[in-house]
C-alpha cells in the first residue's frame, strides 16, 4: 500500500515537473516566435522627403522636385496613353487652372499610393509593432497599415483607394507589397493613370540614424508596358509632430502649400 502512495507520489511530481518543462518550452518558442516577426530595423519617427541633392549638383527631381514620381517618361500602353492624354493636372508643366482641373485630390479624393508621398512635401510619421508598420501621413491624416505578422492578401479584396499592403523583413530592408487598388487615383501629380490591376512593390530602409530611402517599382500590364518607379530619401525630423491638415473645398493647392511652408 505504502510503495503504491509513494509511487503516486513520485508519478504526480513526474508531472509536475513535465508541465513546468512545457510551459517553460512553450513560452520559449512564443518568445522566439514573436522576435522572429519583430522588424529588423527600427523606422520609427517623423520622416520629410529631402530637399537636397544626393550628388549637391542638381535639384533632386525624382519623388521630389518633379510633378512626376520619375524624371523619365513612364511606358504606357494605349490604353493608358488615352487615359493620360485626358488628365488635366493643376501642378506642374502641363497646369491648368483650378476651374479647369480633374486632379482627383482637388475634390477631397484620397490620393492613393504612391502619389501620397508627392503631396505638398508634408511629413509622415511611422509607428512599428512586431505585427504591423503604420504610417501616419499629415496630408488629411491618411493612415496606412503595413502587415507585417506573416498574413496573405485576401483572396476576395474589394477595391480601395490606399489598397492592402503586406509586409516583410529582408534584413534591414522593409518590403511592402500593395494590392487590391481602385482606379480612381493619379499616380503622380502629373496625371499618369492606373487600372485596378496595380500592383506597387516599395522597399523600405533606414540608411543611417537620420536617413531613410523608399524604392518603389510599379506593375500594372493593362497601363504600362514593363515595370516602372522610383527613389526618394526622407530626412528624420525629430523635433516636428504631425501637425492637423484637412482637405478644404476652395482653397487651391498654392494656397495649401504656402500654409504647409510656412507653417514648418
Amino acid at each position: 500500500m505504502r510503495n503504491r502512495i509513494v509511487g503516486s507520489i513520485v508519478a504526480m511530481a513526474a508531472l509536475a515537473c513535465s508541465s513546468i518543462l512545457f510551459a517553460q518550452t512553450a513560452e520559449k518558442s512564443g518568445t522566439a516566435a514573436v522576435q522572429k516577426a519583430a522588424p529588423t530595423t527600427d523606422l520609427s519617427g517623423v520622416w520629410r522627403r529631402s530637399r537636397r541633392a544626393p550628388d549637391k549638383a542638381r535639384k533632386y527631381t525624382v519623388y521630389e522636385l518633379a510633378f512626376s514620381i520619375t524624371n523619365q517618361r513612364p511606358p504606357m500602353t494605349p490604353w493608358a496613353e488615352a487615359k493620360f492624354k485626358t488628365a488635366k493636372p493643376n501642378v506642374g508643366p502641363n497646369a491648368v487652372g483650378l476651374t479647369e482641373t480633374n486632379d482627383p485630390i482637388v475634390n477631397c479624393f484620397p490620393p492613393g499610393v504612391p502619389r501620397v508621398y508627392l503631396i505638398r512635401g508634408e511629413p509622415v510619421e511611422i509607428m512599428q509593432t512586431p505585427s504591423k508598420t503604420v504610417m501616419l501621413f499629415e496630408y488629411d491624416h491618411f493612415i496606412r497599415e503595413i502587415f507585417t505578422d506573416g498574413r496573405q492578401h485576401p483572396k476576395d479584396l474589394s477595391p480601395t483607394w490606399m489598397g492592402d499592403a503586406i509586409g516583410k523583413w529582408e534584413g534591414d530592408t522593409l518590403v511592402v507589397d500593395t494590392v487590391g487598388f481602385n482606379d480612381k487615383t493619379w499616380l503622380d501629380n502629373d496625371g499618369h493613370p492606373h487600372s485596378e490591376d496595380l500592383h506597387i512593390v516599395e522597399r523600405m530602409r533606414r540608411v543611417n540614424h537620420d536617413t531613410l530611402t523608399i524604392d518603389t517599382t510599379i506593375e500594372d500590364p493593362k497601363a504600362y508596358t514593363k515595370p516602372w518607379g522610383g527613389h526618394a530619401i526622407y530626412e528624420l525630423k525629430p523635433d516636428w509632430n504631425i501637425g492637423e491638415m484637412v482637405c478644404e473645398d476652395n482653397v487651391t493647392f498654392s494656397d495649401m502649400q504656402k500654409k504647409t511652408e510656412g507653417g514648418k
